[in-house]
């Protein structure tokens, strides 16, 4: 993995030597400049709640992925999207300048767009937060051209989920599906907004792959945390972000979100990350009616990453898994009976890699929950239960 690197999918203009690749990105396409522009839009597709899939196709070009298509197509939509960012000078940056200049900070207006699914007929839109959690402005652009200034009903940044709203009623909207019973080689479909291609003809683009994997737990990046993602070859880019990966019966099934991609490239290289939809369902029914995530709780648990060293020493196989290195005093960790110098190795069905992982996991869960935690004791395999409870 030393040569790749992990993206997020949404575009932005950020410094001069992106201009000239985010010009294109942001500025809209001239079609008459494009010489075998198809068009594939159909004024005469029916909401996507009513269309039905039939798997006994007559048109030999017709197949079930060009009909799921024309199920879900209309419920994807762009997003643009402008944010306020703060910056300090480079005289700031420097303690000696600082002295003489002091901390100057400045806003800069940044736009960036992404993708959205249309998830409700009276206008909830799910989109990443990295695409637009904290926008001053989220214009959504809808198939038939329309454009809604929509509402953040409520952002989580540490699963990367923002729920969006509209002002409109009577929209297709595309079904959630259950991403746990999803098999490994499923074909899936990803649709969005690459590049910001969906303002040629108001339509999202659209890439067909396989379910390459489930269950990755990828650690953090940029403070989100990605864990049980679904991982897909269904060629992503920037832009794809908040887009649906829907099954072949057109449900949602996972909302496109990063990538990995070679070192010194942000292209695709047919290593794609989902976050799963029951996942999704679970989060959003949060944000509807908190607006919030409610993560207050504690375990009382200090933890260290295994690395080579400390595998030898315990004769441990491998080095995944983190050691406690110090448990607190009528803590939730100290009641389950958890003790210093046990071994981590998962927490229910996930698989403990490191720190990362691990506070990434203990991220799905909320106060309240028993959760089971497998540990490594004297060469002993247990499962020690552990309620999360407020400080």
């Amino acid at each position: 993995m030393k040569n790749l690197k992990l993206a997020l999918l949404s575009s932005a203009v950020t410094t001069s030597v992106l201009v000239l690749f985010y010009a294109f990105v942001l500025a809209k396409p001239d079609v008459d400049n494009f010489d075998n522009i198809i068009d594939t839009s159909d004024a005469h597709i029916k909401p996507v709640n009513t269309v039905q899939v039939n798997n006994s196709i007559s048109n030999s070009r017709s197949t079930i992925i060009t009909e799921t298509v024309k199920k879900v197509n209309s419920a994807v939509v762009g997003i643009n999207v402008t944010e306020i960012r703060q910056y300090r000078d480079i005289f700031s940056l420097d303690p000696f300048f600082r002295q003489f200049f002091g901390d100057r900070v400045y806003n800069q207006q940044v736009r960036s767009l992404g993708s959205g699914t249309i998830i409700s007929p009276d206008g909830y839109i799910l989109t990443n937060d990295h695409v637009a959690g904290n926008a001053v402005e989220a214009i959504v652009t809808l198939t038939d051209g329309s454009q809604y200034e929509a509402e953040i009903v409520g952002s989580d940044p540490v699963s990367d989920i923002c729920l969006l709203k509209i002002d409109a009623k009577n929209l297709p909207y595309i079904e959630f599906g259950d991403s746990d019973s999803i098999l490994i080689g499923e074909w899936v479909i990803a649709l969005g907004n690459p590049f910001g291609l969906f303002d040629i003809n108001d339509q999202p683009t659209v890439t067909v792959g396989v379910i390459s994997a489930k269950g990755m737990n990828l650690g953090a990046a940029n403070n989100r945390y990605y864990v049980d993602m679904l991982q897909t070859d269904a060629a992503i880019n920037s832009g794809n972000s908040g887009g649906p990966l829907v099954n072949a019966f057109g449900q949602l099934i996972g909302m496109n979100t990063l990538i990995y991609t070679a070192q010194g490239s942000s292209g695709n290289v047919g290593v794609g990350f989902a976050i799963p939809s029951n996942k999704i369902k679970k989060v959003i029914k949060e944000l509807k009616e908190n607006g919030k995530i409610d993560r207050e709780f504690w375990t009382g648990l200090s933890i260290q990453t295994i690395d080579p060293s400390i595998a030898k020493a315990y004769d441990l196989k491998s080095s995944h898994g983190v050691i406690i290195t110090n448990v607190a005093k009528n803590s939730p960790a100290d009641k389950a009976g958890l003790k210093v110098y046990d071994i981590i190795l998962g927490i229910n069905h996930f698989k403990v890699n490191n720190e990362n992982t691990l506070i990434g996991i203990l991220q799905e869960f909320r106060p309240g929950d028993v959760i089971d935690v497998k540990i490594l004791r004297d060469n002993k395999t247990l499962i020690k239960k552990m309620k999360l409870e407020r400080k």
